[in-house]
């Protein structure tokens, strides 16, 4: 993984830290887009916790922090995502396209803020695995070897 990307998901921990654990998705299911062109992403999403995985198995779970906001909109085949963090003023946007594929988010940067910028320089597309549940959807980090790092996991707004 690239120290801008590991970087991020640092802060990303630290700002959103809590102890109380999320409620958990349910981890078998998941939704593809078939033929019939129902996008079962398309809407508005806000980001309520993650997923920390050890072995490919939840072992910490926890909630944004108070004030902190994360939206992601799609449209049929446009992405674009904001992050508000009240302890930081680093601005925190990314635009671009992204396909779904079986159980499998893929999102292609074209452009984002001064921090965002820099990590698509180095890394345009970001593949995750992807569970859909009803107004719920986790988007989880893989590593090199397939195995779940961790999850952000969104509830539908609209």
């Amino acid at each position: 993984m690239k120290t801008p990307m590991l970087s991020l998901l640092i802060m990303m921990s630290i700002f959103s830290c809590k102890e109380t654990p999320n409620t958990k998705l349910e981890e078998t299911s998941s939704t593809s887009i078939t033929n019939n062109n129902i996008n079962p992403l398309e809407g508005a999403w806000e980001l309520v916790g993650y997923y920390n995985y050890k072995d490919n198995k939840v072992i910490d779970s926890f909630n944004t922090s108070k004030g902190y906001r994360q939206v992601k909109m799609y449209t049929h085949n446009k992405v674009m995502w904001s992050k508000y963090v009240p302890s930081d003023t680093t601005e925190w946007f990314g635009y671009g396209e992204y396909t779904v594929n079986d159980s499998e988010l893929i999102e292609i940067l074209e452009y984002g803020s001064e921090m965002m910028s820099k990590i698509i320089q180095e890394k345009k597309e970001f593949r995750h695995e992807l569970i859909i549940e009803g107004d719920s959807f986790s988007q989880i980090e893989i590593d090199d070897e397939g195995n779940r790092i961790y999850a952000e996991n969104y509830k539908r707004l609209d």
